[in-house]
């Protein structure tokens, strides 16, 4: 069974590896929203794989990292593609969450990043 929880972050970032000439290398922001997609076999006393409540909590202090910050000062984070920010989420999270397995970043409403471990 596969469950989904989803979370959003305001932040700033600009990408300091592509040309001056590349729009993303000013400074811009992003509503991201991400979504974590947890493995497991569903608990047959509480029905579920993990409760949605248990994500949100081990999520909040990583989203209040990101929120409404500029994520290129954020250490790990000083080129933050959403590739980049897919796996820092990841590696962060995972320890907390040993059922994820993967990290999707919409930067747009066209545009994400998916991640699922090395």
């Amino acid at each position: 069974m596969k469950i989904t929880q989803a979370f959003s972050f305001e932040a700033a970032h600009f990408l300091p590896n592509v040309p001056a000439t590349h729009r993303c290398r000013a400074m811009h922001g992003h509503s991201y929203r991400v979504e974590l997609t947890l493995e497991g076999a569903v608990d047959p006393h509480t029905g579920f794989v993990v409760d949605f409540f248990a994500v949100e909590q081990a999520v909040e202090p990583l989203r209040a990292v990101l929120d409404h910050h500029c994520l290129n000062e954020i250490a790990g984070l000083e080129n933050p593609t959403a590739e980049n920010i897919a796996i820092f989420i990841y590696e962060r999270i995972k320890k907390a969450l040993p059922q994820l397995v993967s990290v999707i970043v919409h930067e747009t409403k066209d545009s994400r990043a998916e991640y699922s471990g090395r």
